[in-house]
């Protein structure tokens, strides 16, 4: 985060110093990204928060909030590079080719360093891999910041910046709409993508004793861990304790499941489950 906001700094009084928008997109890219780094790091802190009569799941969410948060500000940035551009499109201003080509290598070095740290845990965290795919992206897009600037330094064609702002804006809303698109349903709880709910049903049917699934939920409690709720209608009654401590193994090895509820009915008919109907929740 230190690296990233001293470059940021640098980047944006360069880009004032040589009217290079492009470099300036770069500054306002790599600044959110600094705040979403922030965010992440800050879920990280409060998901370790213990749980309390209030929230009784602890803050784990707060990563999927940083996330939302996170490419919600992308696109707001990103729309404000875009509105600049289009004016410069028709207005061209000249640029100072050689400061461009040296920041924009400077932060090809920072990003691409940035990128190596968060490489190991980027499979993990929603947020760690938002972070390392940023940083990664980035460092390709300053790299064509340089190529720009040398460009522009030989041919004089400063039209070239708007558009390499175009294209890094286009980079980041196409990076940036998974994140959203992830983030989104993580904070409507919708099932993980990396869950298949008709899986984990079949498992849960396959079990000895099990003659009926119903009101099953799967959801994430973090941008790392997920929860499940499920009725199991066994006649013969209660399976026993070992039973329900191998399904809650079983949930955590072949689903990565961390948290599970499992309520066992014995399906009497006058005394149905309320909650059996599969539209009601």
């Amino acid at each position: 985060m230190t690296l990233n906001t001293v470059f940021v700094c640098l980047e944006l009084f360069f880009g004032l110093q040589s009217h290079s928008l492009a470099l300036l997109a770069d500054a306002g890219h790599n600044f959110s990204d600094v705040l979403g780094l922030a965010a992440a790091w800050g879920a990280a802190v409060l998901s370790r928060k213990i749980p309390s009569l209030r929230y009784t799941y602890g803050f784990r969410s707060s990563s999927i909030l940083a996330g939302l948060f996170n490419a919600l500000l992308l696109l707001v940035v990103t729309g404000g590079i875009i509105w600049e551009a289009l004016a410069r499109l028709s207005h061209p201003a000249p640029i100072g080719g050689k400061t461009v080509i040296g920041i924009a290598l400077m932060g090809f070095l920072v990003n691409l360093f940035t990128a190596i740290l968060l490489h190991h845990r980027h499979e993990e965290d929603l947020n760690v891999r938002a972070a390392f795919l940023h940083m990664a992206s980035d460092a390709a897009l300053s790299l064509g910041v340089a190529v720009s600037g040398a460009i522009m330094l030989f041919t004089g064609f400063y039209r070239l910046d708007p558009l390499v702002s175009l294209a890094i804006s286009a980079a980041i809303i196409y990076g940036t709409w998974d994140l959203l698109k992830h983030s989104a349903g993580l904070a409507l709880h919708a099932v993980p993508s990396n869950i298949d709910p008709k899986r984990v049903k079949d498992y849960f049917a396959s079990l000895a004793g099990v003659h009926e699934v119903h009101d099953l939920h799967i959801w994430g409690m973090s941008t790392t861990e997920s929860a499940l709720t499920v009725h199991l209608v066994m006649p013969q009654g209660h399976p026993g304790d070992a039973f329900m401590a191998k399904i809650a193994q079983d949930l955590r090895d072949l689903f990565r499941i961390g948290h599970a509820t499992m309520q066992v009915e014995i399906g009497d008919p006058m005394h149905p489950c309320a909650l059996a109907p599969e539209h009601l929740v």
